[in-house]
């Protein structure tokens, strides 16, 4: 992947997007690979909003079932489905486990009826993905962490999860091998139009401030958060504030589905890169998108939901790292302005201004693929092209052609022939996919780089400097947030960035003094620790 602003020059495409999250990356693969000439511009970093600060879910949303959401429920589960099959690299099993107390909201027959019911629409499933109950006993064998007292027993069932920010990178670096003009750090100045009708805009490089006018018969925004700061998008827009947070290892390989005390929302406890992710809140949010954050009230909310079922409470002390995003819901003039967040649609929809400029409001990061295509397909209908969707059913850019669980063996083998800890290689293949035996090569030439970053978590050192040669990196953020995150995952210390900073200089062409900028943008995530 490499960034090329001036590739955007002296061209006219038939699709402009606005807009570097998994939407906007779905909209650039799909209609790159259907053949029409693509651009995509972020105005930060890929992913670098609500799609790099979701829970890491890829699920069905068993709790849209209490508010009678199947139609979403459903297309979510299928698209779940497909995915487990087309990106086993990028989206995988994850069990979850759901704890029966006595006096508790909803009670064991009403947890039966739903995951029943969530079999039932995901039609498709393995039986090892059907739902389970345990007694008292046994669902603390699975889960001992959870208080014992007025436990009845337990349910486990079966969703998805994936690292969101590389899920948005993969469909970005497919765009671009597709044909597709991707650039981050790109940020849109001004719409040009004759006759009243969008035609082009005028595009900005954030790097060196140059400008750039360019043509496109069709243009969509898929900016998320940021379609509230201007009309007519602003007035489409509800918007939601989640915060996570990165707590200690306590879970193995299942999740637990968990529910407040003191409001009944659902929350999630679940593995990943080793530790424990925590969330997420529910509030509105009618802040400054470009300062979104964890507030103490959020924090002491969700350490109150997890406390109130584990045998040993976590504190402050506790927290690792956190994370804040924005989601976006559409607008109901019809729902009841006090209603909670909780209580509004995920599904999404696609609003087209007077000018024929398309904007993407709401969808859930399950579903966006489904969305995407409805958008291309838009796009197609106004440019009198009859293309079909390019990405059902098709194989992820980065994963493998053979058997994921033959091919996972070989690679392993691999990996512990280079000294790869088996951690590590578990992660180095679910973060690369086939791009995998790039890093190995790195790794024979310089077996030093098989060495951990940091010793307490999976990513190498020749992981960190794959990222920084050829995931289109510009900033340390970039790299240490979204590209691996060690910046929520750690309580990171100055001198450690530095030393990763010094380690990928030569890579980026930082001067000492860039690289002491790139030290101080990360500050404001090692704050929220």
């Amino acid at each position: 992947m490499k960034r090329d602003f001036a590739a955007l020059s002296a061209q006219s495409f038939d699709l402009l997007i606005c807009g570097g999250g998994i939407y906007g990356a779905w909209t650039a693969y799909d209609a790159a690979l259907r053949g029409l000439k693509v651009a995509i511009v972020e105005q930060n970093d890929w992913a670098s909003g609500t799609s790099s600060a979701s829970t890491k879910l890829i699920h069905g949303g068993l709790r849209y079932l209490e508010t009678y959401d199947f139609k979403l429920v459903r297309k979510s589960l299928q698209e779940r489905a497909m995915l487990l099959r087309v990106a086993p690299h990028r989206v995988w099993p994850l069990h979850f486990g759901v704890p029966v107390y006595a006096q508790q909201r909803i009670n064991r027959l009403q947890l039966k009826l739903g995951l029943s019911l969530y079999d039932y629409l995901a039609s498709d499933a393995s039986a090892s993905m059907h739902h389970r109950y345990y007694d008292a006993k046994q669902f603390n064998v699975h889960f001992p962490m959870v208080r014992e007292d007025t436990l009845k027993g337990g349910f486990t069932y079966a969703d998805a999860q994936t690292d969101d920010a590389r899920l948005t990178l993969e469909l970005i670096a497919g765009a671009q091998t597709a044909g597709a003009c991707c650039v981050n750090y790109c940020r849109l100045i001004q719409l040009s139009e004759t006759d009243g009708k969008a035609d082009g805009a005028i595009i900005q490089d954030q790097l060196t401030h140059n400008k750039q006018r360019i043509h496109a018969k069709q243009i969509v925004f898929t900016a998320g958060q940021w379609l509230t700061k201007k009309a007519p998008s602003n007035a489409w827009c509800r918007l939601a504030k989640g915060v996570h947070l990165v707590m200690p290892a306590l879970l193995n390989a299942e999740a637990l589905l968990l529910t407040t005390e003191s409001d009944g929302r659902v929350f999630f406890m679940i593995p990943w890169y080793g530790l424990t992710l925590l969330g997420t809140t529910d509030t509105d949010f009618k802040g400054d998108v470009e300062q979104v954050t964890a507030e103490d009230s959020d924090i002491d909310y969700l350490l109150a939901a997890v406390n109130s079922y584990l045998n040993t409470p976590w504190t402050r002390s506790d927290i690792i790292g956190s994370f804040a995003g924005v989601r976006v819901f559409k607008q109901n003039t019809s729902t009841v302005s006090s209603s909670s967040p909780s209580a509004v649609s995920r599904d999404w929809e696609l609003k087209s201004a007077p000018n024929g400029v398309h904007y993407a409001i709401g969808g859930k990061i399950t579903s966006s693929r489904q969305d995407a295509t409805r958008i291309v397909d838009a796009i197609c209908a106004q440019l009198g092209v009859s293309l079909p969707c390019a990405t059902q059913d098709r194989l992820f850019p980065w994963a493998p052609q053979e058997n994921f669980t033959v091919w996972s063996a070989r690679m392993s083998d691999q990996a512990a022939q280079l000294d790869i800890d088996a951690e590590s290689a578990h992660w180095l293949l679910r973060r690369h996919g086939v791009r995998s035996v790039e890093i190995f090569q790195r790794i024979e030439m310089e077996p030093d780089l098989a060495q951990r970053i940091i010793p307490s978590l999976p990513f190498l050192r020749a992981d960190l400097m794959h990222c920084a040669a050829t995931e289109m990196v510009i900033h340390l953020d970039d790299l240490l947030r979204r590209r691996m995150p060690l910046l929520i995952l750690s309580k990171i210390t100055e001198d450690q960035l530095l030393k990763i900073a010094r380690y990928i200089a030569g890579i980026l062409n930082w001067s000492s003094t860039q690289i002491a900028q790139e030290i101080t943008r990360c500050d404001r995530y090692r704050s929220m620790q």
